[in-house]
């Protein structure tokens, strides 16, 4: 029988798959139920930080502007579960076909994201994208693998 931990850790699991099939879908009403209201997201679109949730999903409305269709993967995610907060770290990869009928298979970015239990569900409270920087020419570096 899995202790609440794992339960837990299973529901946040599926919160992370279930913002992949948002994104899949440009579904900005189920992103929208995936966030705190008070979220605060470090994203790779400036300016430095975006607080609440109607700046979190304008992020999304930009980039779904971009593309006919996309794809969101997730890989190595890892979680760390406390009894009301937790964090986790993973690897994700926006790709897709480009409104001009371009494919992309997008860039890896590195995803910090930090959830907190409210009303005995799991919401986004925090997250980070990036890339690494390249110090001598002070540009992003976005062709790396995982």
């Amino acid at each position: 029988m899995p202790t609440h931990r794992e339960e837990d850790e299973a529901e946040i699991r599926q919160q992370i798959g279930n913002v992949a099939e948002g994104i899949r879908a440009k579904d900005l009403d189920g992103l929208r139920r995936l966030y705190a209201t008070d979220v605060v997201s470090f994203d790779v679109e400036p300016p430095l930080q975006h607080v609440g949730i109607d700046a979190k999903l304008k992020n999304w409305v930009n980039a779904f502007a971009f593309f006919q269709d996309l794809d969101y993967e997730v890989r190595d995610l890892t979680l760390t579960v406390g009894d009301t907060v937790a964090f986790g770290h993973f690897f994700g990869r926006l790709s897709g076909t480009l409104k001009n009928g371009t494919a992309t298979s997008g860039m890896w970015v590195r995803g910090t994201v930090c959830f907190r239990k409210t009303d005995g569900g799991w919401l986004i409270a925090h997250d980070q994208v990036s890339v690494p920087l390249d110090i001598s020419s002070g540009k992003g570096v976005t062709d790396l693998e995982p």
